[in-house]
């Protein structure tokens, strides 16, 4: 199956491209009028490689004269068969690159096709084209053509899930892919203007390409036999050798993951062809959350420097609504007692208790809480962190009576 592939560069580099691979191109179209876009979506215009043919084809020296005016005319603009080899008489036409809409439209259809019905015909499976009926029929035997694209993407179902990964496959030695298509012209009713439009054909997927789907373009190789009888506008005829044509690429081809964000028509960007390593992409992850729970700081040269770590003793405090613990004050009692006496002055009567009660003074027998104790930070009771930050010194004669009627 193809269902999307890139074409992300502009006709004038297919042009030299295809002549470098030694096929012919005698006309081709301006940059501006194909699109340019890694994410080439059905409907819309491709490059189609072609030779130059009447719309009706090639007709053969035993066909029926076309029964309308229009159609003979076309007739007659393709050069007289004779004899020869169809093979030699290839030489006589001339290639062009064309632009085309992906989704063929049959000749035959007399309005414009929903968007369903032309999803239908993107593809075509190379085994409808074994018996000589079919929609395909006609354009089997004379409207053969190339598509050309960087390369086509897949989805693969990952298990489990509905959930699905985008890879893209290229070839191998950065060569264009030539997919092997089938072309059509249609005029609908209500309009004189003509419509080009063409499907690509797949096959069952190569050995490479099997566990990503069962099917795959057909893919041709410039300056091969194969590719010199598929575009020979004179094999009028289906045929066996025609038919063989039509099997899975045997050369080196690449397949990585991409961005999924290629499977939104519309999205386009050139690191949609850009392998993405999953396994390296998914250590980044896990160190991006890791490092966020670690403390940084800007050094002096700009750089994302880590703090030393904090190794400060801690104690649970029961002064105000946060619970979390706070550093063990290394300022002198008496420089610790005055910055509580300045700020206690200023507050309510819940605050006087409270103040009662950090300056009362220490038994002696008790010794300040050491950091490298055993006892975990719960064990440490508020009393004691009372007497630790307690003054010695006498206390006030103001205070001393609030205390004596605490203590009674």
């Amino acid at each position: 199956m193809c269902g999307r592939y890139a074409l992300g560069i502009r006709a004038s580099f297919v042009r030299h491209h295809l002549e470098q691979q030694g096929l012919p191109v005698n006309d081709a179209p301006e940059d501006d009028e194909a699109r340019e876009t890694y994410n080439f979506p059905p409907g819309a215009y491709g490059l189609v490689y072609r030779a130059e043919v009447p719309d009706q084809g090639v007709r053969n020296a035993d066909e029926p004269e076309a029964s309308d005016a229009a159609a003979q005319d076309a007739s007659d603009e393709a050069p007289e068969e004779g004899d020869e080899p169809p093979s030699s008489q290839s030489t006589a036409y001339k290639y062009e690159i064309k632009v085309m809409k992906w989704g063929l439209i049959p000749f035959w259809t007399k309005r414009s096709p929903d968007y369903g019905s032309m999803l239908r015909t993107i593809n075509c499976r190379d085994d409808s084209l074994i018996e000589n009926r079919g929609m395909w029929n006609t354009m089997k035997q004379k409207k053969r053509c190339l598509v050309i694209a960087q390369g086509f993407y897949e989805w693969l179902k990952k298990p489990g899930g509905k959930e699905k990964s985008a890879h893209f496959v290229k070839r191998k030695d950065g060569n264009l892919m030539c997919f092997a298509g089938l072309w059509d012209c249609v005029k609908y009713e209500d309009t004189e203007e003509k419509l080009y439009t063409y499907t690509i054909i797949t096959t069952d997927s190569n050995k490479q390409l099997s566990f990503l789907h069962d099917r795959m373009p057909v893919i041709l190789d410039p300056g091969t036999e194969a590719m010199k009888i598929w575009l020979d506008p004179t094999r009028n005829k289906w045929s066996k050798e025609l038919q063989t044509i039509l099997k899975p690429f045997k050369g080196e081809l690449e397949c990585y993951p991409v961005d999924t964000a290629v499977g939104k028509v519309g999205n386009n960007s050139p690191s949609f062809i850009v392998p993405i390593d999953s396994k390296e992409n998914k250590k980044n992850i896990a160190n991006f959350f890791n490092n966020a729970n670690k403390p940084k700081a800007m050094s002096d040269g700009g750089k994302i420097a880590k703090e030393p770590e904090e190794d400060r003793p801690t104690v649970d405090h029961d002064g105000s609504e946060n619970k979390a613990p706070l550093p063990v004050s290394h300022d002198s009692p008496e420089e610790s007692h005055g910055q509580k006496r300045s700020h206690d002055e200023e507050d309510d009567q819940a605050s006087a208790k409270k103040q009662a009660k950090l300056s009362s003074p220490p038994p002696k027998s008790i010794s300040p809480v050491k950091s490298s104790t055993k006892k975990p930070r719960s064990a440490i009771s508020n009393k004691d962190m009372t007497m630790k930050s307690s003054p010695s010194k006498k206390v006030e004669a103001g205070t001393q009576r609030i205390t004596n009627f605490f203590s009674k």
